[in-house]
């Protein structure tokens, strides 16, 4: 393959949902994921080390937003009705830059819910028209990864955590944000998180019916998943340590 294959439009392949290039994409940056968590100690016992996690991050969140808009510019594919940086992941990913550099508590409360969990759903049905091994496959998987990564890095390494409130702070965000694109979208015939149409490829919000319904649906949806994000990365795991340490007092109290 050599590189104006690897970045043209015309005769691009097509990308396959949960093809063989789907899962690995979603599977090494899995691993990554794992590694980050296994490592978390060694790595926040290193100052060296966490410096150069926090800003490899920063670089390929900010490289990554930089090749994009520079592939819209070279391939004669920018649109002001469909490549502004106006999708959830999109601003999700110039957010986490802003955190990474700042380290902004209301930020990681916001895009620890509605980064991850806007990134998670774009990784399990993308919205992405060129497959493997084409330059926009790379990047997709690329910047979404990155995207998620930069949250559980501030929770595990520079050991932020969100509450119970930070999910109702993500949902303001969500719902602030779809007013502000939703006006722009009328006002330029943009469809900018798929406020006025669902995404043209697969998505779950094929099983939610036609437009407005599948929108009280995104709600429902991004409601239920920061629940179970909350409970899974934090409640029950405080209750697990809850439950371990009674023992010890009990012998403590019989003491």
């Amino acid at each position: 393959m050599n590189m104006s294959s690897f970045f043209r439009v015309e005769d691009a392949p097509d990308f396959g949902l949960y093809s063989a290039s789907h899962l690995v994409g979603m599977g090494l940056f899995l691993l990554l994921i794992a590694a980050l968590f296994v490592g978390r100690r060694h790595i926040r016992s290193s100052v060296l080390v966490t410096k150069v996690i926090r800003y490899g991050l920063l670089g390929v969140l900010l490289l990554s937003e930089i090749a994009l808009n520079s592939w819209y510019v070279l391939e004669g594919q920018w649109d002001i009705t469909d490549t502004l940086p106006l999708e959830l992941c999109s601003v999700s990913l110039l957010l986490s830059i802003i955190m990474l550099v700042t380290k902004n508590r209301l930020l990681y409360q916001v895009l620890f819910f509605a980064g991850i969990g806007g990134a998670l759903q774009a990784w399990l049905t993308p919205s992405l028209d060129f497959g493997y091994p084409h330059f926009r496959f790379f990047h997709f998987f690329i910047a979404h990864g990155a995207i998620i990564l930069a949250s559980l890095y501030m929770t595990w390494i520079e050991r932020y955590r969100p509450t119970w409130r930070s999910i109702a702070w993500a949902m303001l965000f969500l719902n602030v944000l779809a007013l502000a694109v939703g006006a722009l979208n009328y006002a330029i015939g943009a469809n900018y998180m798929f406020l006025r149409n669902k995404p043209s490829t697969p998505s779950i919000l094929d099983m939610f019916g036609p437009y407005p319904y599948y929108l009280l649906a995104e709600e429902i949806i991004a409601l239920t998943m920061f629940i179970i994000m909350y409970a899974l990365f934090f409640w029950i795991p405080d209750l697990r340590r809850g439950a371990a340490r009674q023992p010890d007092n009990k012998k403590e109290l019989t003491r």
